[in-house]
């Protein structure tokens, strides 16, 4: 109790002291909190467009078939569904019919594909919300595609896809088989590439093994590789931030530094009065190990809150583009809250910890010093 009532003592003295000098602390504190506020809100954003990436693709297929043609990409004839035989394992097969068409009107590409679970007309299409922000339009309106022959064909919009999903859907077209053939010239009997669902997640690398044994000039593509993909994507991106904010983090820990390590003669000076009224060096010590945490802590998570606003309430507006990456379709969500411990206690780590250990040592070094040299 007596060590408890010491500690509540000091912090008392230590807030006071604190604000004698408010001009010094706020203009750290502000620096200070706008570098974790930058910092947290690309680690915040960034784990969170991971865990959205990984609950849209969530119910996925587990294995995706493409055929493979000098090195390429090529299309998969239909044959290669009775080709694969019967595997153990898999619940369900089917081909896909997918493209991408440029429209030189928003200078962007857009992702056809045939819907099987939309009952569409040869004339109807659904298109994901980004499209119909860049082209201004409704469902009921008309929308345009231009073919591989030149012709024009209008297309008139049944609906638009879920607002939820358009990080992935924000490009998409969803439309009829015939209206496909007829935009791309594609024969029939040929599929863009095979989907495969699989029960047993275990099995799905023994799987593709065999896939690859009947079918030698197929590449299975498994959905784990997909997420991977993402992850380093971003990743990527987020490091690419980071770099850029490099000179600002160098900038703020030798700022951080000299006001930590550099006692004005005022701070020597009242050092000097405290040990000569009968404090102790670990009293002192104790004292501006406070100091420098109170500071830290509270600059820490006013940054991270106002990161996390950023992040979750703002769509993290300033660093939006880098981020997506999208050059033209740019899609519009609201991120789910997630927060990743160990991405916490790391920013906390290198923010926090640093701070602290840079006051004690300045002021161990005028502790140990005689009070009237030091008043001197």
């Amino acid at each position: 109790m007596n060590f408890i009532r010491r500690q509540r003592y000091l912090v008392d003295y230590i807030i006071s002291s604190m604000l004698r000098r408010k001009g010094k602390n706020l203009g750290l504190m502000l620096v200070y909190s706008l570098i974790v506020f930058m910092l947290a809100s690309v680690m915040l954003f960034t784990h969170a467009l991971k865990q959205e990436v990984g609950l849209l693709l969530h119910s996925s297929p587990e294995i995706i078939l493409q055929r493979m043609v000098a090195g390429r990409h090529d299309f998969i004839p239909a044959s290669y569904l009775e080709k694969m035989g019967r595997i153990r394992g898999v619940t369900s097969r089917k081909g896909r019919l997918w493209g991408y068409l440029y429209d030189p009107s928003v200078k962007a590409n857009y992702t056809l594909m045939v819907s099987d679970e939309q009952a569409l007309a040869a004339t109807e299409v659904i298109i994901g919300s980004a499209i119909a922000r860049a082209r201004g339009v409704v469902p009921g309106d008309y929308i345009s595609f231009r073919s591989f022959d030149g012709e024009t064909y209008s297309f008139q919009i049944k609906s638009l896809l879920d607002h939820e999903t358009e990080l992935v859907s924000a490009d998409l077209v969803l439309l009829n088989s015939k209206a496909y053939h007829a935009l791309f010239g594609m024969p029939e009997g040929v599929y863009t590439d095979i989907v495969l669902s699989v029960s047993n997640l275990r099995e799905v690398p023994k799987i593709a093994e065999k896939l690859s044994q009947r079918l030698p000039d197929t590449r299975p593509i498994l959905k784990q590789e997909i997420l991977r993909t993402y992850d380093a994507i971003f990743s990527w991106r987020q490091g690419i931030l980071f770099v850029l904010l490099a000179g600002a983090i160098m900038a703020f820990v030798i700022f951080a530094w000299d006001k930590a390590s550099g006692l004005s003669a005022e701070e020597k000076r009242e050092i000097g009065i405290l040990k000569s009224i009968g404090w102790e060096t670990s009293d002192v010590l104790h004292m501006k190990f406070w100091e420098g945490a109170l500071l830290s802590l509270l600059s820490f998570f006013i940054g991270y809150l106002l990161a996390y606003l950023h992040v979750f309430y703002a769509s993290a507006s300033l660093f939006e583009p880098v981020l997506k990456g999208w050059a033209v379709l740019y899609p519009q969500f609201q991120l789910s809250p997630s927060v990743d411990g160990l991405q916490v206690a790391t920013l906390f780590f290198f923010t926090v910890f640093p701070y602290v250990v840079a006051t004690i040592i300045p002021i161990w070094q005028v502790a140990v010093t005689d009070p009237d040299a030091v008043m001197r």
